[in-house]
């Protein structure tokens, strides 16, 4: 009797694909080639050029990271000019397909992305890791860094020890979606290996931001997951309800986190606020009180690193403030001068959301609400690597959870403007694919565009911005209906 192979699952076929894309590398680098990685300059494409980063140092390559925006002709030109013997591009890539295999096809070139894909390339120089490709949620089951990796680990076993990295990377997507904030899919083996290595904690606590860092009061007054209305963004009244409930924000002179909460004062606070969001109408939100914390269990209490989430920020906070290699340095170790730096540019990144949030809420014209979405008119005004965090954050309060938010900043040396599209699982339940979306309405002005469907972005020529918004007006509307966006191209 013959014996029949065994199929090879979702997840076999892609972690094959991510060994190919190592041996790849490895031949580069036995042959002495140059490596040149581009990423994306969030706190996941952050994360992922860091793994790439340590992975080439540990092989002692020759190689050089750039953290950009998106792929466009810049890029292409470094690409040529500087003639890399391979080419990779992390957190990226998969929405440039055509674009690349027109003007550098022949280059080496690994894609190592988790966005949706757009156009298909027959190409033997390009090795593309991507989930998608085998069925698999790039938006909720693997991050950028997580793809990154898995190729990291197909490298050399030593390198296990990035997936607390890989795994900040994901947080930094928002992929904590299942309950009780958990991570799912290929995350889940990124996290045994970190587990097994004592290198990270999963424990059930309060899930506010700023577990470590953060005054009590304020990381109530700042929460948006679960929003709470009356307390969200009001310092003193979340003082006031601490203080309702005999907890003290104080011990002597120093302020306390929630990490410094006693077992008793942790069930009085969660209790209260389940109440008070029952009170308020919002039911649902009492499950979002507590659930998964990620603990890196290597780094210092009362450190952004020490949380994975709050890790996912910092890095965040180095990309889009135009300080990446800062990010990259201590994902690669760096604890001295690299995360003090960091610390600041931070600190700064945070004054420049409040500044933000106050100047879209300052006149109603600057949010618009049209038939099937909200519009952030960001204008100049608004730094266009920081609009995506600002729609993230407005996309929790929406009034109507089954519209979607799209807000842009201009780019006027480029003529060009930046949107940032989010949604809620209300309107993906609906139908609404965001990364579609974004695709086939920049493309119909000249732009370009994609992502996932929770989350895209696009950029359309600054004189196309009203028509744009138009059509993605009717483009979500069609979605709702059940009808297709635009042609299907894989997205």
């Amino acid at each position: 009797m013959i014996a029949m192979a065994k199929e090879q699952t979702p997840a076999e076929i892609f972690l094959s694909s991510a060994t190919q894309a190592a041996k790849a590398i490895m031949e580069t680098v036995d042959k002495d080639g140059f490596i040149h990685v581009f990423s994306h300059l969030d706190a996941d494409g952050v994360a992922a050029a860091a793994i790439i980063g340590k992975a080439l140092f540990r092989l002692d390559a020759r190689f050089r990271i750039r953290v950009t925006q998106w792929i466009d002709e810049k890029i292409i030109g470094k690409i040529i000019s500087d003639k890399p013997q391979l080419v990779i591009l992390t957190d990226f890539g998969s929405g440039y397909l055509d674009l690349l295999d027109e003007k550098v096809p022949d280059f080496r070139m690994l894609i190592l992305d988790h966005h949706q894909i757009t156009g298909k390339v027959d190409n033997e120089n390009f090795v593309h890791v991507n989930p998608h490709l085998h069925g698999i949620d790039g938006a909720t089951d693997v991050s950028g860094s997580g793809v990154a990796y898995f190729v990291a680990k197909a490298i050399s076993m030593e390198n296990a020890d990035l997936a607390p990295i890989a795994l900040v990377g994901a947080f930094g997507d928002l992929q904590d979606k299942n309950e009780q904030r958990k991570l799912g899919g290929l995350n889940e083996l990124i996290l045994d290996d970190a587990v097994s290595a004592n290198l990270v904690k999963v424990e059930k606590d309060l899930t506010f931001f700023g577990r470590e860092t953060r005054r009590i009061h304020r990381a109530l007054a700042s929460s948006t997951s679960p929003f709470l209305p009356g307390l969200t963004g009001e310092v003193d009244k979340s003082l006031a309800f601490l203080a309702s409930l005999d907890i003290k924000p104080k011990e002597g002179e120093k302020w306390r986190a929630l990490r410094d909460l006693t077992e008793d004062e942790k069930k009085r606070l969660s209790s209260a606020l389940a109440d008070y969001l029952i009170s308020k109408g919002l039911h649902t939100e009492v499950a979002n009180l507590i659930g998964n914390v990620y603990v890196l269990a290597k780094e210092e209490a009362w450190t952004p690193l020490r949380d994975a989430r709050e890790f996912a920020v910092l890095l965040n906070s180095t990309g889009r403030m135009d300080r990446p290699s800062l990010g990259i340095a201590i994902c690669m170790g760096d604890r001295s001068a690299a995360l003090e730096e960091a610390n600041k540019v931070l600190e700064n990144y945070r004054k420049n959301i409040s500044k933000y949030l106050d100047w879209v809420m300052e006149k109603p014209e600057r949010m618009k609400e049209l038939d099937n979405i909200y519009v952030v008119h960001g204008e100049s005004f608004i730094n266009e690597k920081i609009i995506g965090t600002i729609s993230s954050i407005l996309v929790s309060g929406l009034e109507n959870p089954e519209k979607p938010l799209l807000a842009f900043a201009n780019i006027e040396e480029e003529n060009a403007a930046k949107f940032s599209a989010r949604t809620t699982d209300v309107a993906l339940s609906k139908g609404v694919n965001l990364g579609k979306v974004m695709r086939v309405a920049s493309e119909k002005f000249g732009g370009k565009g994609g992502g996932h469907n929770v989350a895209a972005g696009a950029q359309v020529p600054i004189d196309q911005i009203e028509n744009f918004i138009s059509t993605v007006n009717e483009l979500v509307e069609k979605q709702l209906r059940g009808e297709e966006a635009g042609s299907n191209d894989n997205a």
